[in-house]
């Protein structure tokens, strides 16, 4: 059965069907969850979080087609609020890969990501969430938005700014920085 299917299941209540949803995204939202929040266990959390907001309100889902879209929205925005949760707390995690990725050297592997990794690091879990869905995950600025639930011009802003910040630590120098905005929020 097609994913529309199952989504109109499970609205329906259909337990066996939105098990058999899920299951083909968990994977991708545990990854985008670690990578967001930078701990297996928190992403844990996050995405249990996002899969109870989604059971509770599935019925509210206008249109069946969206539904991974905003299955990562509300993935995102668990993320997100556990990380405002646990401000400045530090955290580590290793970074695995979606995809099996073609042989190549090992070490010169491992070197690129722990560079990507610490260049990832420093980036605030709004501007880290926009890369990962983006770069991650290849999802296009449109729907990073969606995803993110803020308008294109802000994704494309923190995708610009978090990319500079990155691109600036690999320099090692510290002239780009996300921007702080009114109110708390990065620019």
């Amino acid at each position: 059965m097609d994913q529309r299917g199952l989504v109109e299941r499970a609205r329906d209540g259909d337990h066996d069907a939105f098990t058999a949803i899920i299951d083909l995204t968990l994977a991708r939202l545990d990854a985008a969850a670690r990578l967001i929040l930078r701990d297996p266990e928190l992403a844990r959390d996050a995405v249990q979080e996002a899969l109870i907001r989604a059971w509770r309100d599935l019925r509210s889902l206008r249109d069946p087609d969206r539904f991974d879209a905003w299955l990562h929205r509300l993935t995102v925005n668990a993320c997100l609020d556990i990380a405002r949760r646990r401000q400045r707390r530090p955290i580590e995690v290793e970074i695995k890969q979606i995809d099996l990725p073609v042989p190549s050297d090992m070490s010169s592997d491992v070197t690129n990501r722990r560079v990507l990794d610490e260049a990832l690091r420093h980036l605030d879990p709004p501007h880290r969430a926009v890369v990962v869905l983006h770069y991650y995950l290849g999802m296009p600025v449109p729907d990073v938005a969606k995803a993110m639930g803020i308008p294109v011009g802000t994704a494309k802003s923190r995708l610009h700014y978090a990319v500079a910040s990155m691109r600036a630590d690999l320099r090692g120098d510290d002239a780009v920085t996300p921007v702080r905005i009114a109110g708390g929020q990065s620019a």
